[in-house]
């Protein structure tokens, strides 16, 4: 048994010291600039930095019909490492990135606040908590690498710079186009040209202004003797450039949490409320310079409050009491929803903070897949534990997620239903990728209203805890707790929301019937000879039929006309019309030929519809031999319930039931046979 020493001791050679020097290097401003002349990206902006950022995780081409999507990976990969991954947003975030891009090259929006707009629950929040972290991850890179600056005390220690400035802006107004110059002419090529923007805060321009005349204006000896470089480490828990303001109410609302406030323990140490010594900058505009600052909820802000983000957005200065405007150089993101986003609009007094904003909608994900994974982030076999999670419980609650999301169709023809299934990329007769991307344009607000991927969560854990008794949670279970909520939901508004819901809840239900249905009816037909057997017989009467021979019968030896009885049953299956088989009959073959000339042989399993329509004709064939109906009641014989077994033992092997979930589905099937309630 290990002892606390060799516990520590295995610990010890996990520590990379390398790491820890690198974060804590400090050195003289001359050594910085050779920083700067080996690495210019050193100096780039809050903007350009969180940029690059999200492009240094990587980007990969999508297309999503017919339009060339990127994504970032930043929000997929990054993300899912760190528990918040991000699905179905591809489109919103790509406008996120572009607006950072355009901030980056200085095209505009670098002077706005970036407001993340939509329902509750729709990842305005994982997106901002994303970027908070993925740039204190990036300032501890090599890549991401920043620097601020240090005065030296009377008693020999070192006072950092409160708002962390980039030490270029120790370099007087005077001597920076000089300087800039030079650095541009001899850094190595790079995305942004070194600039150095804004002036020193007001402490560091007090300690320049106070230590400059002891050695005789001679700024750059000043700098050598009284200033030391340290790397700057982003972090949100110790307030390093990345802040957090979340509204309060009115009465508790100060702009000094903005903007700093006066210290005064030590106004009788310096004699006045006006040395910056005496005034701690440590508002969020503050601390969050060099870096991000998020604003939750920020439209719950009373409206004299918001009045302080107008010059931070678009001069990129802050007023601290008692101080003159102090220069910032940060992101600043904030997010709403729906009714503040309003009352913004209708309020004639906020029209400067308005004409300030840029609005990115993020809309709850409508594409069943994306809404699924979702949910199996918490609720997954590796997270829950002792509880069989039965196969679509996860997927039927998305799918009625989805639904309250989605707008009617125009179409007559088509349901909301067929809608989402067209949304998920499944193909329906009659319509192509042009109409889904007709049907997106005619739901432009499509993701704006709708229920909440919380409000799902939330019933899948009252459903895991809801049983004790049972090993697995099944998609009935779910449904009933979501509608059971529904009464008590606060944000349905009223009477015709509540039964449009619930009628969607039904449609889900339906849609889950026909779900299982086909699964047993698979696992009932998975009889791999049988299967192989049939697709014989029918392939020999296709190959004759389209070649206008006869087939011969295996058992008298003579040969007959093909079986057109037998290929309609199977055709039939899958909805082939009498006026269509030919076509159908001539693609089967045209594909066995086109394997052939590549050397392949022809399986069943590689054409999905012919092995669909295989499947369910064996179904049709054996259901009767297996007696499905009969397990619904007490009595089954012995050799009903060895095939019953089987079939079961597939359902756990090919679907991922357990035994109780399996018996379970089985069960509900045949009382619906036992209904007669079949669909074709």
């Amino acid at each position: 048994m290990a002892n606390a020493t060799a516990i520590l001791d295995s610990l010890r050679h996990q520590i990379d010291l390398t790491d820890f020097r690198k974060l804590h290097w400090e050195g003289s401003f001359q050594e910085y600039l050779n920083t700067v002349l080996d690495h210019p990206e050193v100096t780039r902006t809050a903007y350009q930095r969180l940029y690059d950022m999200i492009l240094v995780h990587g980007v990969e081409d999508i297309y999503e019909n017919k339009d060339k999507l990127t994504r970032y990976k930043f929000f997929t990969e990054f993300a899912s490492r760190h528990a918040d991954g991000i699905y179905g947003l591809d489109r919103p975030l790509m406008q996120l990135v572009n607006t950072f891009k355009s901030a980056a090259l200085g095209y505009g929006t670098e002077r706005r606040v970036i407001l993340l707009h939509g329902p509750v629950g729709s990842a305005k929040s994982t997106i901002a908590r994303l970027l908070k972290r993925g740039l204190e991850e990036y300032s501890r890179t090599d890549a991401g690498m920043l620097f601020s600056f240090s005065w030296k005390g009377p008693d020999g220690t070192w006072v950092k710079d409160p708002m962390h400035g980039e030490p270029l802006q120790l370099v007087p107004e005077e001597h920076r186009a000089k300087l800039l110059e030079m650095l541009n002419g001899q850094a190595r090529p790079h995305s942004y040209d070194i600039r150095i923007k804004g002036d020193l805060s007001p402490f560091s321009r007090y300690e320049f202004k106070a230590r400059l005349p002891k050695y005789d204006g001679d700024w750059l000896k000043m700098l050598d003797h009284e200033v030391r470089v340290y790397r700057l480490a982003l972090s949100e828990k110790d307030r390093i450039g990345i802040g957090t303001f979340q509204p309060k109410d009115e009465k508790n609302q100060d702009s000094t949490e903005l903007t700093g406030d006066i210290n005064y323990r030590k106004i009788a140490e310096y004699g006045s409320d006006s040395d910056p010594r005496a005034f701690n900058f440590d508002g969020e505009l503050n601390i969050a310079n060099r870096g991000i600052v998020e604003f939750i909820e920020v439209l719950k802000l009373d409206v004299a409050f918001l009045y302080d983000l107008l010059g931070p957005s678009q001069e990129h200065k802050i007023k601290p009491k008692k101080f003159a405007q102090t220069d910032i150089d940060e992101v600043i993101l904030g997010h709403t929803n729906e009714p503040e986003y309003r009352r913004l609009q209708n309020n004639e007094f906020m029209e400067a903070l308005r004409d300030r904003t840029v609005k990115i909608d993020i809309p709850y994900v409508t594409r069943l897949r994306d809404e699924v994974k979702i949910y199996e982030k918490d609720f997954n076999t590796a997270k829950v534990k002792g509880k069989h999670i039965a196969p679509h419980t996860v997927e039927v609650a998305a799918m009625w997620a989805v639904l309250t999301r989605l707008t009617p169709p125009k179409h007559a023809s088509l349901s909301v239903l067929q809608k989402m299934k067209l949304y998920n990329g499944k193909t329906l007769p009659g319509f192509t990728e042009d109409n889904v991307i007709e049907l997106k344009r005619d739901a432009a607000a499509e993701g704006m209203l709708g229920i909440s991927p919380r409000y799902i969560q939330d019933k899948i854990s009252n459903a895991l805890v809801a049983h004790p008794d049972e090993d697995n949670i099944n998609p009935f279970m779910v449904m009933k707790e979501l509608e059971d909520g529904l009464r008590h939901h606060s944000l349905i508004k009223d009477e015709d929301q509540y039964r449009h819901y619930k009628e969607l809840l039904s449609v889900v239900r339906e849609e889950y019937e026909d779900i299982v249905k086909n699964e047993v009816q698979r696992a009932i037909a998975a009889d791999e000879d049988a299967l192989i057997r049939l697709c014989g017989n029918y392939m020999d009467n296709v190959r004759a039929y389209t070649q206008r021979e006869k087939v011969r019968n295996r058992y008298t030896g003579n040969y007959e006309e093909p079986d057109e009885r037998l290929m309609r049953s199977v055709e039939e299956k899958i909805d082939i019309p009498e006026g269509r088989k030919d076509d159908f009959r001539r693609e089967i073959m045209n594909y066995i030929g086109a394997l052939a000339i590549d050397g392949k042989k022809f399986d069943y399993k590689t054409n999905e519809r012919l092995q669909k329509a295989l499947e369910l004709k064996l179904f049709e064939d054996q259901k009767d031999s297996i007696k499905l109906s009969s397990i619904v009641s007490n009595v089954v014989d012995k050799a009903t319930q060895e095939k019953i077994d089987v079939v079961k033992s597939r359902l756990i092997r090919n679907y991922g039931y357990n035994e109780s979930s399996a018996t379970d589905i089985l069960n509900f099937v045949a009382s619906i046979f036992a209904r007669g309630q079949t669909k074709k």
